[in-house]
């Protein structure tokens, strides 16, 4: 089975586009998606109903959660916490209605999904080992899927040791055979490792492999759309920069 694994598209709708593009031919069975579907972006709708068409299973992250009133902004920064605000008003129904439906943690397959960590799966970010050893004490999968930090990672947790590996776009590594395994695919639509294309990976657990990959998009038509909104001009600046 081949899935495609999405993640923080944040309502960047030309981002979106070029990935299921890209990604066309690939073999793909399936599509998961990390959380914060919304949020910076400036086509939530569009972007839910892209991924209601294509059957996604999803999970909820933190910035779906502010848009539907799930938790507050205080610990958003200002520029976030506006974004989400503004996401809020113009949500329709049937978006919220689908964004309403996400769980937290979610398992596809003998594989467990969430946004942060299986500590807190809305909030923290998988960055330190600690972390990561408090989200593997509560994993009960072989492998799980995680976002939220837009930057794609695979770990491995062998006999209490944690490997830290980053993947190169194009570059397909094996699941590990013994122990247990997290991946992070990076960003869709607001990647923060430095490269402004768009972040996604290949999961086919038939063959126990991964590949991330990167698709150009057109960054200055999501610019245009964040500013059309009336959106904070840096949320339109960073997606040049990747950061």
């Amino acid at each position: 089975m081949r899935v495609l694994l999405l993640s923080d598209i944040h309502a960047n709708l030309p981002a979106l586009e070029a990935v299921l593009a890209d990604a066309e031919g690939s073999g793909v069975e399936s599509v998961w998606v990390l959380g914060d579907i919304v949020g910076y972006g400036a086509d939530p709708n569009a972007v839910v109903e892209l991924l209601r068409k294509a059957g996604a299973s999803a999970v909820l992250g933190n910035h779906d959660a502010a848009a539907l009133g799930r938790v507050g902004t205080e610990s958003f920064n200002p520029l976030a916490a506006e974004a989400a605000r503004w996401t809020a008003s113009v949500l329709g129904p049937e978006s919220r209605a689908w964004l309403e439906s996400l769980p937290e943690v979610r398992r596809e397959h003998g594989v467990t999904l969430c946004h942060g960590t299986l500590r807190e799966p809305l909030w923290e970010y998988l960055f330190t080992a600690e972390a990561a050893r408090a989200h593997f004490a509560l994993q009960t999968t072989g492998l799980s899927i995680v976002g939220h930090t837009h930057v794609p990672l695979l770990l491995v947790e062998r006999g209490g040791e944690i490997e830290a590996l980053r993947p190169k776009a194009g570059e397909r590594l094996r699941l590990p055979s013994t122990g247990r395994a997290c991946l992070n695919p990076g960003s869709v639509g607001q990647p923060r490792d430095g490269d402004p294309r768009a972040a996604y990976a290949l999961l086919d657990l038939s063959e126990g492999w991964f590949e991330l990959r990167r698709a150009a998009y057109p960054v200055s038509e999501a610019q245009r759309r964040i500013r059309a909104a009336g959106l904070p001009e840096p949320l339109a600046l960073r997606l040049a920069l990747g950061r």
